[in-house]
């Protein structure tokens, strides 16, 4: 039986029943219908929905219609500015990139600074402008299209949103927010209003092009409850309902929950070195192993709570590797000690490259940045 788990935009914890999250958020199941339309129209399957890492959504499917009639979408994710990237936040934005490479779709990256500045008692605005460039450059390293890609900080963007946060913000009450986001009377009067801030950007397609334009946010499960309050108001407003794709949580290397900057032995950073990826693995990755090898040897691991091999789910994509990786460790040919190290590998592999291409960055930020 699921352990007790919550799941809210600023806190995750606990082993994560991902059927009951999907029915209480009310959202649907990525279904073998959906899939096959989306092959048709991309050409392929990007391999994180074969294995449901992105598996629920909201809308998808008109998305879709759309694009089979020729419509342009705009894809619209984003990153809080509190802290250094992890693997974790990466997940979403891989598949966008895919996404917007697929569909030559425009991509609107907000960076709510805000956010954490109202959330957070111990954050200054100086720390979330220091934060907001450093996230950047790992924004730029993903390989997102400069021509196609706006990334904004909520202060600096203001002008072109405040107008249309009010619209939000006269179309929502207190209770509501109360209900959606769990907010109190205690909460200082911008955090109940950043949440008619994080509407703003499903609505940007349709101000930029003139006509309606519906929106794609890839994001984790956690982050729909935000856009349930941009689809309950948006036909008031006159705008078309955003949809959204989900994912589930990369977990932290410790059993249960997602990843978090908070406990930082729990977290892969993106500037973290081969040493110290190949060390948090090994130390600290929780493992599906028998207490001895010659126990693992006879009676087999257990891949599916062993945190190094679902690691690899998310970031080796070779599937014919994973598979012969998942048999010899459940049949004990294979040892923790070994998953593990396949695991360093491959994820020193891609953060290799992807510090290469974030030190690139620092010559290309204004090439994306939209400014007021």
């Amino acid at each position: 039986m699921k352990k007790d788990f919550v799941v809210t935009p600023w806190e995750v914890k606990g082993d994560i029943d991902y059927e009951k999250l999907t029915r209480d958020f009310g959202v649907k199941h990525l279904d073998d219908k959906i899939l096959k339309g989306l092959e048709k129209e991309a050409g392929e399957l990007h391999y994180f929905l074969k294995r449901k890492i992105f598996f629920a959504h909201t809308y998808f499917d008109e998305i879709l219609a759309e694009a089979k009639k020729g419509n342009k979408f705009y894809l619209y994710t984003g990153r809080a500015p509190s802290g250094p990237v992890h693997l974790g936040h990466l997940v979403p934005w891989i598949f966008t990139r895919w996404l917007q490479d697929k569909f030559g779709a425009t991509l609107l990256f907000q960076i709510p600074d805000e956010e954490k500045f109202l959330f957070k008692d111990n954050l200054t605005f100086d720390d979330t402008k220091k934060w907001a460039y450093e996230n950047t450059l790992d924004i730029i390293a993903m390989g997102f299209d400069p021509k196609k890609t706006k990334v904004f900080l909520d202060t600096e963007y203001a002008g072109h949103m405040y107008k249309t946060a009010c619209m939000v913000a006269k179309r929502t009450n207190i209770s509501t927010l109360k209900s959606l986001f769990g907010l109190k009377d205690s909460n200082n009067v911008g955090e109940f209003f950043y949440t008619c801030m994080q509407s703003v950007p499903a609505f940007l397609p349709t101000i930029m092009e003139n006509e309606p334009t519906r929106c794609l946010i890839p994001c984790a499960i956690d982050q729909d409850v935000h856009f349930r309050l941009t689809r309950d108001v948006a036909a008031g407003i006159g705008f078309p309902k955003p949809a959204t794709i989900l994912s589930r949580f990369l977990p932290g290397l410790t059993e249960g929950g997602k990843m978090s900057s908070s406990i930082e032995n729990t977290a892969i950073f993106s500037t973290d070195s081969e040493n110290v990826v190949r060390d948090k693995i090994m130390r600290y990755a929780f493992s599906g192993g028998r207490e001895s090898a010659a126990e693992h040897r006879k009676t087999g691991g257990v891949p599916e709570v062993d945190v190094s091999y679902q690691y690899l789910t998310y970031f080796l994509e070779d599937s014919n590797k994973l598979k012969k990786i998942y048999d010899d460790y459940k049949s004990g040919k294979m040892l923790t000690g070994e998953l593990k190290q396949i695991t360093v590998d491959t994820i020193n592999e891609f953060l290799s490259e992807h510090r290469a291409r974030r030190e690139e960055a620092k010559t290309r930020i204004e090439d994306f940045m939209l400014r007021d």
